[in-house]
């Protein structure tokens, strides 16, 4: 059993409610189970595939759900670029990996999931991109039809194209993503249609399992800190929400210091934790390369601050250079393809590394975000351009020399 509670006043919703804010404060809610009355036998999770739903007993579904087979992602150690950087143990939790090439689908198998169980007809979304994917991915597996806002000239090909085959209705609007979620809100509360932005909690359910699932790949250790690139912020506060469950139950007895990155050009909850403000400050007027965070107002701040804080974690921004520098590390050193908001979080460690604010002996797990064919504009924009030579054997040659 679960209900919806408010993350300030502590006011109760039922379930089965189509609400996204606390009528008596405004505040965001969060789904809260009766964790006493759960119980989970030892080996029962390690039986099942690792993917979302092999953590079914912590997620609110109660039917058959909307699954592409997201999850179960690889954790990737990063041995060179560790030594390179001066860490131990560092790894890459490589949510690229998942259906539609983004960690969004967790969200979205839970998040449409609910949708059907609750009887909605439509979904819809706001997006930079990756939402707008695996919004439509899952709308078209589950027969009901998505609408999807976008700010326009602001969201890589790659996931407009995705957005557009799956079938959704893309409309891009002339302003900026905090405006279309504010567009896509109003639409949704007048047109009874399914809210699924992360400030929906059941679509955050769904990605508290990164957490559930570092874990488990880690032997059962918990890691010394997490780091996550930060835009609308949900996805540092579902981990940690995850993980707190955990530790109620007694399965972990430690929480890691949850850490987020965000750019130098969108950065209000760098702002807030540096500046000790108890709110974030929105940017106006966002921008950075990576499309994926380039969110001045994120709706999970609230909830991402108390993460941070509440395990003694940071928050740090990077620039776009040091982005795309690590995005081509992660590739020509690791061999693994992630788009540049996905560079985030190692480039914020090296960064932290370098400035001593983490300790060199901590077992890290960076979460990288989106696959590198989400963005192949700004991946061909930084590479050479393919050698054209006539087709004999001398011409090869002398090309590779």
């Amino acid at each position: 059993m679960h209900r919806l509670v408010c993350i300030h006043c502590g006011a109760e919703y039922p379930a089965d409610e189509v609400i996204y804010h606390c009528r008596r404060c405004s505040h965001l809610l969060a789904v809260q189970y009766d964790l006493d009355s759960i119980t989970i036998a030892p080996g029962v999770w390690e039986r099942r595939p690792i993917s979302v739903w092999r953590y079914r007993e912590l997620l609110p579904v109660s039917s058959a759900p909307v699954t592409l087979w997201e999850g179960g992602t690889p954790l990737y150690h990063l041995k060179q670029l560790g030594e390179e950087i001066g860490v131990r143990a560092l790894y890459a939790k490589h949510e690229g990996m998942n259906p539609t090439g983004s960690f969004k689908d967790r969200g979205m198998t839970v998040g449409v999931s609910m949708a059907l169980q609750l009887g909605m007809k439509s979904v819809a979304c706001a997006s930079t991109g990756n939402t707008s994917a695996s919004l439509a991915a899952y709308a078209a597996k589950a027969g009901i039809p998505a609408v999807v806002l976008l700010p326009a000239g602001n969201v890589a090909l790659g996931k407009v194209a995705q957005a557009l085959m799956h079938g959704a209705r893309v409309i891009s609007i002339r302003n900026n993503f905090d405006k279309a979620l504010e567009l896509v809100h109003e639409l949704c509360l007048s047109q009874g249609i399914y809210f699924l932005n992360s400030v929906n909690p059941y679509r955050l359910e769904g990605q508290k399992t990164i957490g559930f699932e570092v874990i488990d790949q880690l032997g059962g250790e918990v890691p010394d800190r997490m780091v996550l690139p930060v835009g609308n912020a949900g996805n540092i506060s579902a981990v940690h929400k995850g993980l707190r469950e955990l530790e109620t139950m007694g399965r972990i007895d430690r929480l890691p210091m949850m850490t987020g990155i965000q750019a130098e050009g969108s950065r209000p909850v760098v702002d807030a934790i540096q500046r000790g403000l108890p709110e974030v400050i929105p940017e106006p007027s966002p921008e950075t390369v990576a499309t994926a965070i380039r969110i001045g107002a994120p709706v999970n701040a609230e909830k991402a601050l108390t993460a941070i804080r509440a395990t003694g974690g940071t928050a740090e921004f990077v620039t776009d250079d040091e982005i795309l520098a690590m995005q081509r590390d992660l590739a020509r050193k690791e061999g693994i393809g992630v788009e540049p908001a996905s560079a985030a979080s190692v480039a914020g460690v090296k960064k932290l590394v370098g400035e001593g604010m983490i300790d060199r002996d901590e077992r890290i797990v960076c979460v990288v975000t989106g696959h590198l064919l989400k963005d192949p504009e700004t991946v061909v924009r930084q590479c050479e351009a393919p050698a054209e030579i006539d087709a004999d054997l001398q011409s090869l040659l002398s090309a590779l020399q």
